[in-house]
Order: structure tokens, then sequence, then C-alpha cells
């Protein structure tokens, strides 16, 4: 199922949505004949199971990949949004033989350098990174208050247009069930661990294509400007409603232009 006539592209979303960002853009994958794997990352918006006990990014590739290998997938597209893209950035480093194309929508990687330009450096929030990673205190005030913690994170890096109601609902929702806070903070915690896999990666970049999407309304081009330190062929896409959620936002823009992109690589 995974060879050039019935591409496959696996789908890995970020914090703190849920597979629902997904839902334009899988059945225009389907559509066009490619066969849509949406993966939940551990903690992002569902519990992790026992087995898992790291959340470095690495880690989570390595989990990834021996899923696919379960499954008998051995030749894949890698979609992915915020730390599912930083997963998939790395997966694609540690099997290159398999990921055929990447496409990485509004991350720029731990331990890469790049400015958000304007606008998306008015709206796209600095406050979580360094609240999430202080040890206990999300812990502490969180539970109980989670509508106004992912809230206020969606709601403004979603930029002017916002997330529809239910799907913000939605997602409050799954990031409110037992479990998944401490999950979601663990994804955080690992920066420094996250950042030497990145640096490495950087002093050998990946020969796979590279799509980079970004919302005007949140990392923009930054995103491609990030990525072009890491890949070798990178091509930028800025969506100009968007914040960080082009893939639900601007779906007319965004699943033509992945359909495209796989169709020529994966």
């Amino acid at each position: 199922m995974s060879d050039k006539r019935t591409p496959t592209a696996v789908l890995l979303h970020g914090w703190p949505v849920t597979s629902a960002h997904w839902r334009y853009l899988v059945p225009a994958l389907e559509a066009a004949g490619i066969t849509a794997i949406p993966v939940t990352l551990p903690g992002l918006g569902a519990a992790p199971g026992a087995e898992v006990t790291a959340f470095h990014k690495a880690a989570l590739a390595d989990l990834v990949l021996a899923r696919l290998a379960r499954e008998g997938v051995t030749r894949f597209a890698v979609v992915g949004h915020d730390w599912g893209a930083t997963v998939g950035c790395l997966l694609a480093a540690r099997a290159p033989e398999s990921v055929g194309a990447l496409v990485v929508e509004e991350e720029i990687l731990p331990g890469v350098e790049v400015g958000v330009p304007a606008p998306g450096r008015a709206h796209y929030p600095t406050w979580h990174g360094p609240f999430n990673r202080a040890p206990g205190l999300a812990e502490q005030l969180v539970p109980g208050r989670e509508a106004a913690y992912y809230g206020a994170f969606l709601e403004q890096s979603a930029g002017p247009e916002g997330l529809a109601p239910d799907v913000l609902r939605a997602y409050v929702e799954a990031y409110s069930a037992p479990g998944v806070l401490e999950a979601g903070l663990a994804h955080y915690r690992t920066g420094t661990r996250d950042a030497e896999d990145v640096r490495a990666l950087a002093a050998r970049p990946l020969s796979v294509p590279v799509l980079a999407i970004g919302g005007r309304y949140a990392m923009g081009t930054a995103v491609a400007d990030g990525m072009a330190a890491l890949a070798t062929e990178v091509t930028p896409l800025v969506l100009e409603r968007s914040g960080h959620y082009p893939a639900e936002q601007e779906p007319d823009g965004v699943n033509p232009a992945v359909v495209r992109f796989l169709r020529r690589y994966a």
C-alpha cells in the first residue's frame, strides 16, 4: 500500500489539538488516492499508555516507526504539525529510505534560531513554553481551569479568524482528560535533549523534499527559514488568513498544495 501507485501519508498533529486538525486534509488525500494514517502522539489529546516513558522527540519518532513497521508500512510521506513536525523531521532522519516527502506545518524546531515575522509575532503566544517547562507550575494551576488555559492559547495562536467555537471546545475537552496535562507538559520538558538532536540533524541536512507551511498570523515565513537550516530542498507556503492551524483555517489553500507535493514526491 505504500508504493508509488498508492502513496501513504502519516499525519502527526501537535499541541493542543487532536486528530480533528486533519478533518479537511484526510478526505482530500483519500480523494487523490493517497492513504492517510493519522497518528496521535502520546499526550497530545490522549493519555499515553503505560509503555511510554520517554517524550523526547527522537524516542517518539521511534515509536511511530515501530507502529508503522507492525502495520507493514515501509514507504510513506510525513505531514507534521507543531510537535508532530519535530517528530516527523527526526523520523525522516532516522529512516531516510522510508520517507519520500515531508510536510512541516507551523513548527520551528527546538534549537533553531529564527525570528517570527510580523504580523505573526504580535499574535503567536510566547508565554506557553516557559509556563509549560516550569517544573510543577502547570500541574498546580491548570487542573479545573483547562478552559481558561488551553482556550487562551488556542484563541491567541489562531490569529484574527480564530477557530470554530465547537472545535475549540472539543480540543479543551480532550486535553482535560486524566493524564493528558502531565504528558503534554512532558513534551516541553525535553527541550535540551530535543535541541541536541536537532543540532545533530543540522550537521547532516535532510535530503527529503520539504513543504514548509506557515500561517501569516503565526510563524509565517519562519517555518521555511528554519527548515532551510535542516533540509536541502524546502518549498515555502504561507497562508494569508491563518494562524497556527492552516490545515483547519485555510483548507482550500493547504489541501491542493499538499496533494500536489505528495503526488510529486511521495
